[in-house]
């Protein structure tokens, strides 16, 4: 029996809510491309349902000219790579449930991507972006305690908003943190996270008080002024905020902390490994990204290190130096 394109990408989803347990965002961006697609071949192929479309009726060339159509549009390259991506997912998916015994996006190519350095912040300015807030206030409170963790941890903006208060072992210094897929992962934070997490706590708890009940989160770390749990949309607003007073001229995400973490790990010396494992990176090629460092800190590191580096040059002598050019020994006897 051959199952029309709906019916197999409906099947997907459900695969990837209940089974692979991954998470609202995965699942609404992995729809969002598999329904674009089913779009396309149908207006290419002149189809008005989508009824009519079975798997069977795709192979590499469908997906090479939707890649063609997609750099038509415009898109970026990562965008282009990462809807290819899910439609390689996607036909993996089926020939692992034989539901089609063909994957055409074997044939495939994924658009090459250019190997960027993350963008992330130096120490100072670090420290000025944490002192921003303005810790006298409720909200500077939440503000001060939501960026000092950001840094603490290395944490996704999505991991920390999904933050319930269980997950916070204060005495110890330790977040419990739910990463992609679900998984589960120990990160320590420091000193002063822990203190502007205990001057945070008594603003939760007015934020609380206050709420609504069809509004209130009593479970959530973060919360809104309403007493919801903090969206990780608002924490990108905050993180912008609190840049602009500080330098408008640096271009940051809120992902630049988690950069920022890694890179002032790296530099420090930190193992590779444990790095992967504090980010909750699944492979360690991932995690390799944030080898580069910097060429003040490179050179530093060098200047220390080798012993040609700290030798100092012979003077020059009389030998050493470039003989005087004709036209100037004339001009000199003259």
């Amino acid at each position: 029996m051959k199952r029309n394109l709906n019916e197999l990408i409906a099947r997907y989803i459900e695969h990837l809510r209940f089974e692979k347990n991954a998470s609202p965002h995965t699942v609404k961006n992995y729809h969002s491309d598999l329904r674009q697609f089913l779009a396309y071949v149908e207006k290419v192929g002149g189809t008005n349902a989508a009824a009519d479309l079975t798997v069977d009726d795709l192979d590499h060339l469908s997906i090479r000219e939707y890649m063609g159509h997609l750099y038509q549009r415009r898109l970026a390259r990562t965008s282009i790579a990462r809807k290819i991506s899910t439609l390689r997912a996607f036909f993996r998916f089926l020939r692992h449930e034989e539901l089609t015994e063909t994957n055409p996006t074997r044939l495939v190519s994924t658009p090459r991507l250019p190997r960027k350095i993350p963008a992330h912040l130096e120490k100072d300015q670090v420290a000025a972006l944490l002192e921003a807030p303005d810790a006298d206030t409720d909200l500077g409170r939440r503000d001060r305690a939501v960026l000092e963790l950001l840094y603490a941890t290395g944490m996704r903006v999505g991991e920390m908003v999904g933050l319930n208060l269980e997950d916070i072992n204060l005495g110890e210094g330790i977040a419990r943190i739910r990463g992609k897929g679900r998984k589960e992962r120990l990160v320590p934070f420091g000193r002063t996270a822990r203190e502007m997490l205990e001057r945070y706590y008594p603003v939760r708890q007015r934020l609380l008080f206050k709420a609504r009940d069809d509004r209130r989160d009593s479970q959530a770390v973060f919360l809104n002024l309403q007493g919801g749990r903090l969206s990780a949309r608002s924490v990108g607003r905050i993180i912008e905020r609190y840049i602009a007073r500080v330098s408008v001229r640096l271009k940051i995400s809120p992902h630049s902390l988690r950069h920022s973490f890694a890179t002032h790990l790296m530099n420090a010396g930190a193992d590779l490994r444990v790095i992967q494992e504090l980010l909750g990176h699944a492979s360690l090629s991932t995690t390799q990204k944030y080898t580069h460092v910097s060429v003040e800190q490179l050179m530093k590191v060098y200047r220390a290190a080798h012993p040609l580096a700290r030798r100092q040059p012979p003077a020059p002598t009389d030998q050493d130096r470039p003989p005087t050019p004709v036209r100037e020994r004339d001009k000199t006897r003259r």
